[in-house]
């Protein structure tokens, strides 16, 4: 019991440790696939395409999302407005919450879960076949060849998945919100103007566009730095979806939190 009791701070050290060095690894590995970007002719049709990839196999499923989502939220707004009589501001308080906050979280997630595993696992398997030592040996930089593209395709994607989930999502609330429950058209529209002001969009735009950075980033370095074997490629897909979720959720934080600093609500 002592000698557990003794070896606990031991290991505890060891694991932030180990935490601190992949962090350093994960942002060396951003930089590094950023510092190239001026090099067009190397990945720009690596770069088209991973944006085709990208856009058809998350645009289906954001769209799947969107709409239930705006749906759920109009419906619990709408509720709670009817009851306050003030049921001609569900669409204010729907547009701003899909603009704000609901757009990029899900198109990052959405890239992380359905394209950042695909580039893990592609990632992965060239880590265990060799192919990025062969490239190395070659002269050649595996991150300035395939990350490089990677991080601006994910990050394009994203930004255009914002506005579809924006779109989507106010179709669906305005589906249930006028034509179920009986709001006007021009209420559910007129209040959004109230809440929101251009640099929100703005500020959307550019948080969906660095989750995208985030996601291919994240995705990319848990490829490369798998473990040999089918089930270390697994592994690495599993934890690059959970650790893109979190640094998202954290970034997210920070950004708003500076925004709400910069530019003070509209009232």
């Amino acid at each position: 019991m002592a000698v557990s009791l003794t070896r606990a701070p031991d290991l505890a050290r060891r694991r932030v440790e180990t935490a601190l060095d992949e962090t350093g690894l994960l942002c060396v590995t951003l930089l590094e696939g950023l510092r190239r970007t001026w090099d067009l002719r190397q990945w720009w049709g690596e770069f088209i395409e991973q944006c085709w990839f990208l856009a058809r196999v998350t645009s289906v499923p954001v769209m799947l999302i969107a709409v239930p989502l705006g749906a759920t939220i109009s419906l619990q707004v709408g509720d709670i407005a009817r009851q306050l009589g003030a049921q001609s501001g569900t669409g204010a308080l729907l547009v701003a919450a899909m603009i704000q906050q609901v757009a990029p979280l899900a198109a990052a997630l959405l890239v992380s879960g359905v394209g950042g595993s695909a580039m893990t696992s592609d990632m992965g398997a060239r880590n265990i076949r060799d192919e990025l030592a062969a490239m190395e040996v070659m002269g050649i930089n595996p991150i300035h060849r395939l990350v490089t593209p990677r991080l601006w395709a994910a990050s394009t994607v994203s930004a255009l998945l914002c506005s579809v989930v924006i779109l989507a999502g106010v179709l669906g609330g305005y589906y249930f919100n006028v034509i179920q429950q009986g709001v006007s058209s021009g209420a559910f529209f007129d209040g959004a103007t109230t809440l929101l002001q251009f640099s929100d969009l703005l500020v959307t735009l550019f948080k969906a566009w660095i989750f995208g950075f985030v996601a291919a980033a994240v995705a990319c370095y848990m490829g490369m730095n798998c473990d040999y074997g089918p089930v270390g490629v697994g592994r690495a897909v599993n934890k690059a979806v959970v650790v893109t979720s979190i640094v998202v959720f954290a970034v997210n934080y920070v950004i708003e939190m500076v925004y709400l600093v910069l530019v003070p609500r509209k009232f």
